[in-house]
């Protein structure tokens, strides 16, 4: 009985969720192109509408000629962390999703050949976003995003500083699954 009330409340969450990312500004005088990524993130609902979560991320940018060389993908990988706010809409079993938090990421710059040319190290940005959840079943929910992500970090290369901000707009569509 006690194993069916755990369920029953479903205060976990594991959200898989690839997306489609577009630079707001240029990266240095670098000129990206769109980019793509995926997220896996656990959140663990401690309130009513109210979760706490923590997961990976890892996307992805090209740049046909940027200040550490020409066709350079630049890669933001690291962690993210933060609170999610859902509600459902009235008279709706679909709910609305506000989200904010932090990251602790790192860019690496990888030449043509995938060859690693630069790591900033990992560094504190933060990002804000939020969609819909659209329930598939008891367990599963589909959800449509919008975020925003910042991270500022430092390239060193052949003895000069190039201060980097890597800020985007993501577009995702995640599927959650709910225990």
């Amino acid at each position: 009985m006690i194993t069916q009330m755990a369920v029953g409340q479903k205060k976990w969450s594991f959200k898989i969720k690839p997306g489609i990312n577009f630079a707001t500004k240029d990266f240095g005088d670098t000129e990206l192109k769109t980019g793509f990524g995926f997220e896996g993130v656990f959140a663990y609902k401690f309130m009513p509408h109210l979760a706490a979560y923590a997961g990976w991320s890892w996307n992805k940018f090209s740049a046909d000629k940027s200040f550490v060389g020409n066709n350079v993908d630049f890669e933001e990988t690291g962690y993210c962390f933060g609170l999610q706010f859902m509600h459902p809409f009235p008279n709706s079993n679909i709910s609305y999703m506000i989200k904010g938090g932090g990251t602790y990421n790192h860019i690496e710059a990888e030449d043509s050949e995938g060859k690693i040319i630069n790591d900033t190290g990992h560094g504190f940005g933060w990002q804000a976003g939020g969609g819909i959840a659209i329930p598939m079943g008891k367990r599963w929910l589909l959800i449509p995003e919008l975020r925003y992500r910042s991270l500022s970090r430092d390239i060193k290369m052949n003895g000069a500083t190039t201060p980097v901000n890597l800020n985007y707009i993501s577009t995702n569509v995640g599927v959650s699954y709910l225990f």
